[in-house]
């Protein structure tokens, strides 16, 4: 039997392979596919609105499996579940960056946004989330970190791939070194502790089931501030080029605001886990929804370039403190017992958000030759859910463990 140290190590091993994993969805979430966005649309001669209802329609579709991958998770474990869908996302990647029929790019895309924002996501939080119980707002705000870190190196460098030899070529090896993944996470993952592990607590009785934790409001606070980012970031991360390009920015420009939202919302993870330990989940999330409103409130008014780096910092200190959040707080107020399930269910949300977010975007400008509109709308909603996270109470589990 492994010692308590040797056991414990294990627990980081898991850490730092989640956080790869969790890199390795950036061909699946709308930030990566933002990268491809507009030489795909050259390539293929497709208007906005009709990738925007594609990207909508794959991403519901890709939601349904959030759900049954964090069923799969609580019963067969991460380590077999990120094995096989890191090497199933690889392959639907390098396949979609081969297709020459239409009918083939929308179901590679499908598979990617299944494969990527939903399963891989909910197993790379779960695999965490189910080997730390004491120090579990510690270990979220080193994934955190890691997550971002890798992010600051990938997207920038994806972008350069796609700038320089085609957004194709790029695709191609994306789809490769996720693949590759696979392969390493059977060999260096471990399911659970073990008894002898520090963070081997007993599944406690007072663990929330699915129907439970749907039926607090907390579950639906927590949920909704996190689909009202993801819808607010998944729609300017698919266009933002194009927003920035209506205000007289060039595709480098973009590129940079990838960067500094990331760095910032870096910073914030630190920030956010240092507060996670002594503040309540809702007053953190309620700072989080108050950036995020000031940022889009502040969109519209973007000038210069020294606003343009305002507005990315703004977005990445919300997206650093409602990453930690949405990272933690299924396991810290409902449990691990049923953590692959609640989480599931929680990023089917966020999902079905990011899919809405590109469509309204497309929409609104369509129709009205600006986002401004809709910016100002969704500042309205997001500060409503801000005032709304002071007043909903933690749900009651009786018996945990201090």
């Amino acid at each position: 039997m492994p010692t308590a140290r040797a056991a414990f190590h294990y627990g980081w091993v898991n850490l730092v392979l989640a956080a790869l994993a969790m890199v390795a969805t950036l061909p699946g979430r709308t930030q990566g596919l933002g990268l491809v966005t507009e030489p795909l649309l050259a390539d293929w001669g497709m208007d906005r609105v009709m990738f925007a209802t594609v990207n909508f329609w794959a991403t519901l579709v890709g939601a349904l499996l959030c759900l049954p991958v964090g069923r799969l998770t609580d019963r067969a474990g991460p380590r077999l579940v990120i094995t096989l869908v890191t090497f199933a996302l690889g392959a639907a990647v390098v396949a979609m960056s081969r297709t020459t029929s239409l009918p083939v790019l929308f179901v590679t895309l499908t598979l990617t946004r299944a494969l990527g924002q939903s399963a891989l996501s909910v197993v790379s939080l779960a695999l965490v989330g189910k080997w730390f119980a004491r120090r579990l707002n510690l270990a979220m705000g080193i994934f955190a970190v890691l997550v971002a870190m890798g992010f600051i190196g990938a997207f920038p460098a994806v972008g350069a791939a796609v700038l320089s030899h085609g957004w194709r070529t790029a695709w191609f090896w994306v789809g490769i070194g996720v693949a590759l993944l696979g392969p390493i996470a059977w060999l260096l993952v471990r399911d659970k502790p073990t008894g002898d592990d520090v963070e081997a607590l007993a599944l406690q009785p007072s663990d929330l089931t699915l129907g439970q934790a749907l039926r607090t409001w907390a579950f639906w606070l927590f949920a909704l501030a996190s689909s009202a980012f993801g819808l607010v970031y998944s729609g300017i991360a698919l266009f933002n080029q194009s927003i920035l390009e209506l205000r007289g920015f060039p595709a480098e420009t973009y590129h940079r605001t990838l960067v500094v939202s990331t760095m910032v919302g870096l910073v914030c993870n630190f920030g956010a886990g240092w507060l996670g330990q002594k503040w309540p989940m809702q007053r953190l999330i309620g700072i989080g929804m108050a950036v995020l409103a000031a940022s889009l409130a502040g969109l519209p008014m973007v000038r210069t370039g020294l606003h343009v780096d305002l507005y990315a910092s703004a977005m990445g200190a919300a997206g650093g403190i409602v990453t930690v959040v949405f990272f933690s707080v299924w396991g810290q107020m409902f449990g691990r017992t049923h953590l692959g399930r609640i989480q599931g269910c929680a990023q089917a949300a966020t999902v079905v958000a990011s899919a809405v977010g590109p469509l309204l975007l497309a929409g609104t400008l369509a129709r009205t030759g600006s986002y401004d509109l809709l910016f100002f709308g969704l500042a309205g909603v997001v500060s409503m859910l801000g005032i709304a996270s002071w007043l909903v109470p933690s749900p009651v589990r009786e018996g945990l463990l201090s």
